[in-house]
């Protein structure tokens, strides 16, 4: 892979970058860009969740499945979008539960870097995309190496809260054994805040106060999910 492994997840992700499937990917990406596609996020992007937030920082895990697949769209968080960008709807109706569940103003932009620099790890599934081609680079090796990274965090002592929408988030967790047999962890499960499922249990769901009460009962302190 063409972006570098921050240090404090280096020695989780070795072994899976060594398998097959991860070796693959870094070539096929290669290829696929020779080849003139348009992939997002741009490289330097693409391992930014894992940059801003160091796997011993990590106290709450969003799971996303891919990258935004519109130009300027994508920078290396799950639904977030750069500042100056309009904000996808799920990441609207993330901030309609917020509004509601916390009374805090909807924000004027959808970056997420705040979050992710308190300890909130942005993860999607696979981290990159081609141009308007949603879910393309699934199942090209990615999984692999946000596996281990999902791993890692629940096999940590440290308690954490997992917040997992829609079937994909949640079938990606049952994958992890150290998340299914931990009573340590909290784990939020919801529909997706997709226009398409959110009125199917994702508004109401609360899921900032309770990770917040989690976080406070355990000493670990709030996040200020303020933007």
């Amino acid at each position: 892979m063409s972006d570098a492994i921050p240090d404090s997840w280096a020695p989780v992700l070795d072994p899976a970058l060594a398998m097959p499937e991860a070796r693959r990917l870094g070539g096929w990406l290669r290829a696929e860009e020779e080849a003139g596609k348009r992939i997002y996020p741009p490289r330097g992007m693409r391992l930014k969740a894992l940059e801003l937030t160091p796997l011993e920082a990590v106290k709450v895990v969003i799971l996303g499945q891919d990258p935004y697949h519109g130009e300027g769209q994508a920078h290396g968080l799950c639904f977030s979008v750069p500042e100056g960008v309009r904000p996808p709807p799920s990441l609207v109706n993330m901030f309609k539960e917020m509004e509601s569940d916390l009374g805090l103003a909807r924000p004027d932009h959808g970056n997420l870097e705040s979050w992710a620099r308190q300890g909130v790890l942005l993860l999607n599934n696979t981290l990159t995309v081609e141009d308007s081609k949603a879910g393309s680079h699934a199942g090209r090796g990615w999984d692999a190496i946000t596996d281990a990274c999902v791993a890692a965090v629940a096999e940590r002592d440290a308690p954490c809260v997992f917040i997992l929408w829609g079937s994909h988030a949640q079938g990606k967790a049952s994958r992890i054994p150290a998340l299914g047999a931990s009573d340590k962890h909290l784990v939020i499960k919801s529909p997706h805040p997709s226009p398409l499922s959110a009125h199917r249990g994702f508004f109401g769901s609360k899921p900032f106060s309770q990770t917040n009460a989690f976080l406070e009962q355990h000493g670990l302190g709030a996040v200020d999910w303020a933007l």
